[in-house]
């Protein structure tokens, strides 16, 4: 590396957040970079897991190894500027869903600029279909599967100028032979970005869907080791820790282990996010569930269906009683906060059937639903339902369902509305109680959800760039036009949940509906009463 070159990296491993005018983070320098780590994050808050274990396993290569992290907003041409100032012999790119096409980009620029350098992909998304892919065709190698030791062999055998295999399959790595990366989390990372950590690897489903189908079997980091690593993150100030493990409640023993560690080292600020599997929430479990304090806990509970035949053709195993118990206990005698997932596209499921499931979980009240479109995620099992539900995905990342059997192109397209609404309204934390008002007077949530989604597009005329105040406005104008509920009350409660983040501020919208009425701020306004511009009238009766 060039003594300019060198000056300026050195610059960017102490910049500020936010004041760095490159926008990328290098987390080790080299004084020779012979190997570039990187990838393209979908947001700066991301920190890289796997590329941080690479780097903990390069060995003997670690010195002559930077790792340096973009993300997908970033100009090609920027990132291309900052990987050439390393002049490096080897670039390994870090390939996921989020950002092949920009990943593309920048090698296809690479290539243009400086054809020697050797390029090295791994990720999920290069680990299947490797031979229809052109981002495969425009590098020198490709690892499929876990490369945590796989990769510094391969560039090993490019510095020595060994032959390579274009597509090499890494093989499945003995996790007692793998070093944990957690060291390699900088003090940027720890107050800035999101953490993640894994006690297991694998999941023992076949859910056809997931990539996580495919990787078998589960697999266990020696407890105490990771325990120890925890222990040295909490010292150096971590306070936000997510857990990417598939199953965090498959054993027992090692999940009541990792809850007892952190209840006892417990801190006012500590977060922790687990996945885990919906029906299975033993005693053991739950007593230690209940001494965590709210909102110190997160729970993601991938729950994806309701319909039992559904659930039968993508090879889905759940009791849904047990599930349905396990939601009670936690939001009746838990602060654990729930984010539950539910997939839109699925083969067998038709709009009405989803519909029932969102009502069921309507029912048992998680804080979040996210609802996802179903994706073709490369190397799942879905694909043997194409023909007989004539499953139709997008040619593009992230191969969202376009169409199938039961839900045309239109309705999958009033889903993404629905989705994307329910985020900006149901999952925000904006329209707490303004939200019940939709569906107030219906048995059926969804379908009142559905018809303030198509009232909010065919006024908004776009899913995303909605300021919260125009929010606002379109919410009251849903529950006094289409609900018919008082313009008053509904006032009111759309200005307590705007104001529960602390904003002072009357919306223009609701101003002349809450006159002479206490406010969550502790002031009292008075306006004129007049017809409301949405064509509801302010009455008494």
């Amino acid at each position: 590396m060039g003594r300019e070159a060198y000056d300026k990296v050195s610059r960017l491993v102490n910049c500020v957040p936010g004041d760095c005018e490159n926008k990328c983070s290098v987390l080790h320098l080299a004084l020779v970079a012979d190997i570039v780590l990187t990838t393209l994050n979908a947001k700066y808050i991301h920190a890289s897991f796997g590329l941080r274990y690479l780097l903990a396993n390069m060995g003997e290569l670690t010195e002559r190894t930077n790792l340096l992290e973009f993300d997908i907003n970033q100009r090609p041409l920027e990132i291309v500027e900052r990987l050439l100032e390393q002049e490096a012999q080897i670039i390994g790119f870090g390939v996921y869903i989020w950002n092949t096409r920009q990943t593309e980009e920048v090698i296809a620029l690479l290539r243009k600029l400086t054809p020697s350098i050797k390029i090295i992909l791994g990720g999920p998304e290069v680990s299947y279909d490797t031979q229809t892919q052109s981002i495969v065709q425009l590098a020198d190698c490709t690892i499929t599967g876990e490369a945590d030791l796989e990769f510094a062999r391969v560039c090993s055998m490019l510095l020595n100028d060994e032959p390579i295999e274009k597509v090499t399959a890494a093989p499945l790595p003995s996790l007692s032979d793998l070093r944990l990366p957690y060291h390699l989390y900088n003090q940027e990372d720890l107050s800035h970005r999101v953490i993640y950590l894994e006690a297991s690897r694998g999941c023992p489903f076949t859910c056809e869907f997931c990539l996580s189908s495919v990787d078998i079997p589960v697999r266990a980091f020696e407890l105490n080791t990771f325990l120890d690593a925890m222990d040295e993150l909490l010292q150096r100030g971590a306070k936000e820790f997510k857990f990417v493990d598939r199953t965090f409640n498959l054993n027992m023993r090692v999940s009541e282990a990792i809850l007892t560690f952190f209840l006892e080292r417990y801190f006012d600020g500590l977060f922790l996010h687990f996945e885990i599997i919906p029906d299975r929430l033993p005693n053991g479990l739950r007593t230690l569930i209940r001494k965590f304090p709210p909102g110190a806990l997160q729970f993601e509970i991938g729950i994806q269906t309701f319909n039992e035949e559904v659930s039968k053709h993508i090879n889905r195993r759940q009791n849904y009683d047990k599930l349905a118990d396990n939601f009670q206990f936690l939001r009746n005698e838990t602060g654990v906060h729930i984010h539950a997932d539910l997939i839109v596209g699925l083969p067998g499921e038709t709009l009405g059937s989803f519909g029932e499931g969102f009502n069921r979980l309507i029912e048992l009240n998680p804080q979040e639903i996210q609802i996802g479109i179903l994706k073709r995620l490369k190397g799942t099992p879905i694909i043997r339902h194409n023909e007989e539900f004539q499953m139709v995905y997008s040619p593009h990342p992230p191969f969202e369902i376009l169409r199938n059997r039961d839900l045309n192109f239109e309705a999958l397209q009033t889903m993404r509305r629905f989705a994307r609404y329910w985020d900006l309204v149901g999952n925000s934390g904006n329209f707490v109680e303004s939200r019940k008002l939709i569906w107030a007077d219906s048995r059926s949530p969804f379908r009142s959800f559905l018809a303030f989604s198509e009232y909010l597009s065919n006024r908004a005329r776009r899913r995303h760039g909605i300021a919260l105040s125009a929010l606002v406005d379109f919410v009251f104008g849903f529950l006094t036009e289409e609900n018919a509920i008082h313009p008053q009350q509904a006032a009111m409660t759309v200005l307590k949940d705007y104001q529960r983040g602390g904003r002072s501020d009357i919306p223009m919208a609701l101003r002349e509906f809450v006159d002479g009425e206490q406010t969550s701020s502790g002031k009292r306004i008075s306006a004129p009463k007049r017809q409301a511009r949405h064509g509801a009238t302010v009455s008494t009766h």
